[in-house]
């Protein structure tokens, strides 16, 4: 046993994500990047309010086009009473096409987190499921 305890205070644990040059925290574990062609808009929906249960926050991404995928999103939890909107950040971001040719894209990131009533919601969400099984 001592062994064990002995090996285990003698280890080192880096992060190497750091030295990944696309990183620019897209390895954060709460974030939700949204494609409005990849998936349904409910896919989203239920994956944010999961991510919330996890990380009481959740940080959902999108550029261009998917934007107005991402603000839908965010209405639909604060609506129905899931989320309260804690930040919205927008920025432009500078994207290779195929043809290597730079373009600029809008982006939005909103950051949504539980409200005073989420868990009181989802149990009666989960309670409404059962009922149905």
């Amino acid at each position: 046993m001592e062994q064990v305890t002995e090996g285990i205070s003698n280890i080192n644990i880096t992060d190497s994500s750091n030295n990944n040059h696309y990183n620019n925290n897209n390895n954060k574990k709460n974030r939700i990047q949204v494609s409005n062609t990849k998936q349904p808009l409910f896919f989203y929906v239920n994956l944010a309010k999961r991510y919330m249960q996890q990380h009481n926050d959740v940080e959902l991404s999108a550029l261009g086009m998917a934007i107005s995928t991402v603000v839908t999103i965010s209405e639909i939890l604060k609506n129905n009473g899931f989320a309260v909107v804690k930040k919205i950040t927008t920025s432009t971001v500078d994207i290779n096409e195929s043809s290597g040719r730079p373009i600029q894209k809008a982006k939005i990131e909103i950051v949504l987190e539980k409200s005073e009533k989420f868990d009181e919601l989802m149990a009666i969400a989960a309670g409404e499921v059962a009922e149905d099984n």
